[in-house]
């Protein structure tokens, strides 16, 4: 394995033990030229899933690339990285088809999200809708809030 700071090829392993609920081996490695340290997961590979794409094109599903979305939506929320790591990864393997609609993907996350945190459903919704109108976005939260009246926070006042 290459280091990642150093490019060198010396680097050996300190730890090796499961992740992911056993679905992959978390190894981290130690830089015999830089003396630094980083981590590896090591996951079975099978045939991978396939991603058609609005335009009609087909690219390999990418767990990385959801992870990353994930962490943007989930920015400052009480959000763990082990539940987005876990969903991003276990993605693939949910589904049972050799190919899936980007689409798709984004309904399945917008439903992970809405039952984990409003606040990263909202995000993630905007960007995936592309809302044209802070009017469309209003109505979206206030159908997320059980058809709430203003975005205001109610304030109990004393009589």
């Amino acid at each position: 394995m290459k280091c990642p700071y150093c490019s060198s090829g010396d680097t050996r392993v300190i730890n090796s033990r499961p992740s992911d609920e056993g679905a992959a081996i978390r190894r981290r490695r130690e830089c015999a030229i830089c003396h630094r340290r980083f981590t590896t997961y090591e996951r079975a590979q099978f045939e991978a899933l396939m991603v058609r794409k609005r335009s009609g094109r087909h690219e390999a599903f990418n767990p990385d690339k959801l992870l990353d979305k994930l962490r943007i939506a989930c920015n400052k929320r009480p959000v763990t990285e082990k539940q987005l790591r876990e969903f991003a990864y276990s993605f693939e393997d949910e589904v049972q088809a050799p190919e899936i609609a980007s689409d798709e993907i984004g309904r399945r996350t917008l439903q992970f999200l809405r039952d984990l945190d409003d606040v990263a459903y909202i995000r993630f919704l905007s960007v995936y809708r592309d809302f044209d109108s802070v009017d469309r976005f209003i109505e979206e939260i206030q159908h997320l809030g059980g058809e709430a009246t203003d975005l205001e926070p109610e304030v109990e006042r004393e009589p």
